[in-house]
C-alpha cells in the first residue's frame, strides 16, 4: 500500500506556493483567465458558451502551464532528483506538486462562473475537478520533459493549444473531416457534458485523466533511476 504523508504534502505544498508568489510571470497568468470572462460576457448568449474560452484557457495557461513551470524549475535548480529520491513517497510528491494549481484553478474556474453567471451541476462540478487532475498531469508531464522553465514555454504550447480548445476545433470540423476527433478530447466533453449529455463525457473526462496520470508516474519513476 503507497504510504501518504499529510505533512510531507504540506511540505511541498507551501515550497511551491512560496515559489509561485515570488515568479511574477508565472503568478500573474491567474488573472487572464478572469479578465476574459468578462470581456466574453455578453447577453443574449448562454453561460455554458460564454464560459468556453475561459475554461480553456483555464486549463492550458493556468493549470498545465504553472504546474510545468513548477515542475520544470525543480530540475533547473537541480532539486526534483533530490525531492524524489528523498524520504517523501512519489504520491507524496505527485500530490503536493498539483495540489496548488488544483486549488489555484478551481478558485479561478469559480470566479469565471461568477462572472458569467453561470451556475455548474453536480456533473460539471465533477468533470471541471477531473478536467483540473488531467491538466495538472499534462503539466506534470511536460515539466519533466523541459530543461528549464524558458523551455516550459515550448514544450506546454502544443499542450495549450490542442487539448483545452476542442470545442472551437469542432467548429471547423466541417470543413476538415479530420477535425472531428477533436470530438474525444477532454475540454469538447466538457462542452457536451454541459449541453446535457452526461455519462459517456464524465467517462470520457475520467479515462483522460487516468491515463494522462499514469504517463506521468511513469515518467517520475523512470526519472528516479536516470
Amino acid at each position: 500500500m503507497m504510504n501518504i504523508s499529510i505533512t510531507r504534502i504540506q511540505a511541498i505544498f507551501m515550497k511551491d506556493y512560496k515559489e509561485f508568489s515570488r515568479n511574477y510571470a508565472i503568478s500573474i497568468m491567474v488573472f487572464f483567465p478572469i479578465i476574459m470572462a468578462f470581456l466574453y460576457r455578453m447577453d443574449g448568449v448562454e453561460p455554458a458558451q460564454q464560459l468556453l474560452f475561459p475554461l480553456a484557457f483555464t486549463f492550458g495557461m493556468v493549470t498545465a502551464f504553472v504546474q510545468a513551470a513548477l515542475i520544470a524549475e525543480e530540475k533547473e535548480r537541480n532539486t526534483l532528483r533530490s525531492l524524489l529520491l528523498s524520504p517523501a513517497s512519489l504520491a507524496d510528491i505527485l500530490i503536493g506538486k498539483s495540489a496548488l494549481v488544483s486549488a489555484i484553478s478551481a478558485i479561478v474556474i469559480a470566479v469565471c462562473c461568477y462572472v458569467v453567471d453561470y451556475m455548474p451541476s453536480i456533473a460539471s462540478i465533477v468533470a471541471m475537478f477531473l478536467s483540473i487532475l488531467f491538466y495538472a498531469a499534462l503539466g506534470t508531464i511536460c515539466g519533466l520533459f523541459a530543461k528549464s522553465t524558458l523551455e516550459t514555454t515550448f514544450t506546454i504550447l502544443p499542450v495549450a493549444i490542442i487539448f483545452p480548445f476542442g470545442p472551437f476545433v469542432m467548429m471547423l470540423s466541417e470543413r476538415f473531416e479530420f477535425l472531428k476527433i477533436a470530438k474525444w478530447l477532454p475540454s469538447t466533453q466538457l462542452a457536451d457534458l454541459a449541453q446535457g449529455e452526461m455519462v459517456i463525457p464524465l467517462i470520457g473526462i475520467a479515462l483522460w485523466t487516468i491515463l494522462a496520470w499514469v504517463v506521468a508516474i511513469i515518467l517520475c519513476k523512470k526519472r528516479m533511476v536516470d
